[in-house]
């Protein structure tokens, strides 16, 4: 795949992650009337009645307004076709009301990995996989894991020989 072809389906999200990083969310919402097409599908863990670009303002609406300080950190990106994955960590301080959770002034950080499809230069897919598991124990709604008295941290998983994390 060219370069220039990379950008193209690169671009449109990449743009509503700038305005969301800069706190901006009437640029977002601009944005994804821009950026989306009319029959956007999103698989999201954000209920809402909502769909296409209505979802998707939805979502951001509900996380920027829950999170002011919202910021999203792409850390891994890969194309294929016209698909890219982002593998993103983001980070926001809970002053907002979110799924019915009153604001906790804490901080959280999680990992998220979206699956975005872009056709003729236009957001048509957008699947993920938020840790939400995360976001629930740092806002305090759910206990750590359990560790053993006298232990500051669960043993990490055995990765298997051949695996990508052993030869990092």
């Amino acid at each position: 795949m060219t370069e220039t072809r990379q950008n193209d389906i690169h671009q449109p999200l990449t743009r509503v992650q700038a305005a969301v990083n800069a706190g901006d969310l009437e640029a977002v919402l601009s944005l994804i009337d821009e950026v989306c097409a009319p029959d956007l599908v999103l698989h999201t863990p954000v209920p809402s009645s909502e769909t296409g670009p209505a979802l998707m303002k939805a979502v951001w609406i509900t996380l920027m307004g829950a999170f002011p300080d919202l910021r999203v950190d792409t850390r891994e990106v890969i194309t294929e076709g016209d698909k890219t994955v982002y593998r993103n960590v983001v980070t926001g301080t809970h002053h907002g009301t979110y799924m019915g959770v009153p604001p906790t002034g804490r901080t959280v950080s999680y990992d998220e990995i979206f699956i975005v499809r872009v056709v003729d230069g236009k957001i048509a897919e957008v699947r993920g996989v938020v840790d939400t598991a995360a976001q629930m124990r740092q806002l305090g709604l759910i206990p750590a894991p359990h560790t053993p008295a006298g232990s500051t941290a669960p043993a990490a998983p055995a990765r298997a020989a051949g695996s990508r994390e052993a030869k990092e």
